[in-house]
C-alpha cells in the first residue's frame, strides 16, 4: 500500500470529498460489493441537500446538536482520498455522551487495513478530545465484511431490524452495533 496519511477533513477540501463519496457510492449494490448503504443503485450519490447538511455539521461546535467531525485518508504522493471516517451527534436528546459512525474505503484500497486505521483515529478522538463514552453504528446486515471488521474491533450487536429496507427488489435487514470506549491509559 502506498503511504497514506489520515487528516481531519477541512472545509476547503469538501468539494473533493463529495466527489470521492459519489465515486465510492457507485459501488453500492453492485454484484462484487453488495449494498453498503440503504440507497437504490440508481440513486447512490450525495444529494446537494445532504452535502450541505454534512458541511454545516462539520462547522457546528461539539457542544451543540448536529455536530459532525470527519477524517480522510489521503495518498501522501497524490493527495487522492483513499477512505474516510466520520462521527456525528445522535439526533435524540440526552445522548451527548455517544456518537454515530460512518466509514468508507475506496475500492482500490480495500482489504489493506485502512478501515482499521481510520477507526483507530476516530476512536482516539472520540475517547480523548471529545470525551465520548460510546460509538454507535448501523450497518446493513448483509454487509458481512463490515460486520466482521466491527466485531473484531470490539463492537457488539445491540439490535437488528429485520426487513428494514426494500431496495431494488431486495429485502435488507439493518444491524445496530455499539462500542464502549475505554478511557485512555
Amino acid at each position: 500500500m502506498s503511504t497514506i496519511r489520515i487528516e481531519p477533513l477541512q472545509v476547503e477540501d469538501f468539494e473533493i470529498f463529495v466527489h470521492y463519496l459519489n465515486d465510492h457510492l457507485r459501488d453500492n449494490g453492485q454484484s462484487d460489493t453488495g449494498y453498503f448503504q440503504p440507497m437504490p443503485c440508481a440513486a447512490s450519490q450525495v444529494s446537494p441537500e445532504r452535502a450541505a447538511r454534512f458541511l454545516q455539521a462539520l462547522q457546528t461546535p461539539m457542544n451543540q446538536p448536529g455536530w459532525r467531525r470527519a477524517w480522510v485518508a489521503r495518498n501522501a504522493a497524490t493527495g487522492a482520498i483513499a477512505g474516510h471516517v466520520d462521527l456525528r451527534a445522535h439526533l435524540e436528546a440526552h445522548t451527548e455522551h455517544r456518537c454515530l459512525l460512518g466509514l468508507g474505503v475506496d475500492r482500490q484500497h480495500r482489504q489493506q487495513g485502512l478501515a482499521r486505521q481510520l477507526l483507530g483515529q476516530a476512536q482516539s478522538w472520540a475517547r480523548g478530545e471529545a470525551g465520548l463514552s460510546h460509538i454507535d453504528l448501523h450497518v446493513l446486515s448483509s454487509n458481512r465484511p463490515a460486520l466482521k471488521l466491527y466485531e473484531s474491533l470490539g463492537f457488539i450487536v445491540v439490535g437488528e431490524w429485520p426487513d428494514m429496507f426494500r431496495i431494488d427488489g431486495h429485502r435488507l435487514d439493518y444491524t445496530a452495533m455499539a462500542l464502549a470506549l475505554q478511557p485512555p491509559s
